[in-house]
């Protein structure tokens, strides 16, 4: 089978599902907070790098693990209500851009995998 990285359109896909993913955040009073001062520029191009990544596509991130990654939001009060909130995000983000119901319930699983190691426990 190919992966989800594949069937969801690729490259093209994963950079429009991360500027649409990150407007919607940004609009989230839930979340929002947890991005001011955060070079925008930057912190899409490590996601755009980890979605790939995470979603079976070439393996180009070299960023921080997401515990040492998250330390310092977990310690702003990042809990599983952010969490649930990025998630949510995602699937609006992906439902929005046309992905199908069940690549977006497997999207949504590979997030859930990172849960703990985002959260600190």
């Amino acid at each position: 089978m190919s992966s989800l990285f594949e069937r969801i359109g690729g490259k093209d896909a994963v950079n429009a599902a991360v500027d649409v993913f990150y407007e919607k955040v940004l609009a989230d009073d839930r979340i929002n907070g947890f991005f001011e001062g955060i070079d925008m520029n930057a912190q899409r191009k490590k996601q755009i790098m980890f979605l790939t990544f995470a979603f079976g596509g070439p393996n180009n991130y070299d960023g921080k693990n997401m515990r040492d990654a998250h330390a310092k939001l977990v310690e702003k009060g990042l809990n599983d209500d952010h969490f649930n909130a990025v998630v949510e995000n995602l699937g609006a983000t992906l439902k929005e851009l046309g992905v199908a119901d069940e690549l977006i319930a497997e999207a949504a699983a590979i997030a859930e995998t990172t849960r703990n190691d985002v959260l600190g426990k």
